[in-house]
């Protein structure tokens, strides 16, 4: 368990106290932006694959119930899940004026489109939903922590990510935030944007779905847990 709390702890300090903070101009200004890219890629992969052995070794000498929501929790979390990678495979495939190295796109007459008009943080979003569903559907200890990092990481990333574009071109984030929102649909909602299903593309939901598909149906084999049955 200490390995895996040390673990997280790494990946959370790379991605919400370096990352997001002052902390990442001072050290890319130290060693040059495209060294400190390459420095937090390894880092993170490190982090990635420290978490994901610790977390192995722990699930299989197990840790304290928190809480069990036996069928229902399992029937929600793979909703979840399915919404999930529609948000990821979707996010990654659309331009998005808060994805890395398309800041440029604020300067848009209109930056946000697609999916980046539901949530303008479609990958991070999907994250988050990842990771509450493998809380719903794991209430052990080791699974809090393990996942609970991932959600940390994400929603606080969505933060610190309008923060930094906030900072960098006020006026061009002041069009795009007035059109768009973190959480899903709000601006929608709020009459502020439009839902255009369109312009997301057919293609990429069903990408989404297919991939999803994938994981269900191997998951099993990959990770060891059939998630077919509750």
């Amino acid at each position: 368990m200490t390995s895996l709390i040390a673990a997280c702890a790494l990946f959370f300090l790379i991605h919400s106290l370096i990352s997001g903070t002052g902390l990442r101009g001072a050290i890319a200004g130290a060693i040059g932006e495209k060294a400190y890219r390459a420095l937090f890629t390894v880092l993170s992969l490190v982090g990635i694959v420290w978490m994901a052995m610790s977390y192995n070794h722990v699930s299989e000498v197990g840790s304290r119930y928190l809480w069990n929501l036996g069928s229902a929790g399992h029937g929600i979390a793979l909703l979840l899940v399915f919404l999930a990678l529609i948000y990821v495979v979707v996010g990654v495939a659309t331009k998005n004026p808060t994805a890395m190295q398309q800041e440029g796109l604020l300067a848009q007459e209109e930056p946000a489109q697609g999916i980046v008009r539901v949530t303008r943080h479609p990958f991070l979003v999907g994250v988050t939903l990842w990771a509450l569903a493998h809380l719903l559907a794991n209430g052990d200890l080791h699974s809090l922590i393990f996942f609970g990092t991932f959600l940390l990481v994400s929603v606080i990333g969505m933060a610190n990510i309008d923060a930094k574009r906030q900072k960098r071109d006020p006026e061009g984030w002041a069009r795009f935030a007035a059109k768009t929102s973190r959480t899903p649909f709000v601006a929608i909602i709020q009459g502020r944007n439009s839902l255009k299903i369109g312009e997301i593309g057919w293609g990429k939901i069903a990408a989404g779905v297919a991939v999803f598909a994938l994981i269900l149906y191997f998951h099993g084999w990959i990770f060891g847990v059939d998630v077919m049955r509750p």
